[in-house]
């Protein structure tokens, strides 16, 4: 009688500490880094360790002081309900859905909002497939309910990857234009918000044909997103 109450308790015991380390996995630990980045630089992300460990560099300076052309050019290109969702664009995502049906041997276009891609750059690594991608879902909800849309932007255009081993709006901006993310020209910042997309195959500082057109129509973009006051959740 005294062993199996043991027993009992041994594996009670094991599921006990199994659902403990869960939880601090799963919950404290981003919950506590959220909350501790809400206000601190974030000192680095596993995708500049990948970047590192395959040679590419990580280059990466956290800046408070960005210009907010980055910011407004950014979200006509990335996401220009930034300010009106809680962390998914359903009608984009409604859209990518019926363009894949079109198309389904086609590639599904992305469309992952600014929420997402810092959840995203913030913890997690460049492969996963859909674990990585309900992880990201998970932690997106987290980051906005924990964070303001200005510390969200802010740790998006820090951490996202913009080639060449840069990370963040003030590597990118000394790598391609030997300037400050501060001191960018509206040219400059169209130019890396066309760039995003596939950074690793463009360059912001010499660009073909696709980019320099894109990069034009991100111009007129962020006139619409100051115009129509597409990032008041984000003005200083």
């Amino acid at each position: 009688m005294a062993r199996g109450r043991i027993r009992i308790w041994r594996k009670s015991g094991w599921r006990g500490r199994t659902l403990i380390v869960l939880f601090v996995i799963f919950v404290a630990a981003p919950v506590g880094l959220l909350l501790v980045f809400r206000f601190l630089p974030v000192p680095g992300t596993p995708q500049m360790l990948f970047s590192l460990i395959e040679g590419k560099g990580a280059h990466y300076h956290w800046s408070g002081d960005i210009t907010p052309v980055l910011g407004r050019s950014v979200i006509g290109s990335e996401d220009q309900n930034f300010c009106s969702h809680h962390g998914f664009d359903w009608d984009e995502i409604d859209k990518a859905l019926a363009a894949h049906e079109r198309a389904p041997r086609a590639r599904l276009r992305g469309a992952s909002t600014i929420s997402q891609q810092t959840a995203r750059s913030l913890f997690l690594a460049y492969q996963g497939g859909w674990i990585r991608k309900g992880m990201e879902t998970y932690l997106t909800v987290l980051i906005e309910a924990l964070w303001p849309k200005q510390r969200i932007l802010e740790a998006y255009l820090n951490l996202v990857d913009w080639g060449k081993g840069n990370f963040g709006a003030e590597a990118a901006s000394e790598a391609y234009f030997h300037t400050s993310a501060a001191r960018l020209s509206r040219n400059q910042a169209a130019r890396l918000a066309a760039i995003l997309p596939d950074p690793s195959k463009w360059n912001a500082a010499a660009p073909g044909p696709y980019v320099a057109g894109r990069a034009r129509v991100l111009l007129g973009q962020a006139a619409v997103v100051t115009r129509d006051g597409l990032d008041w959740c984000v003005r200083r």
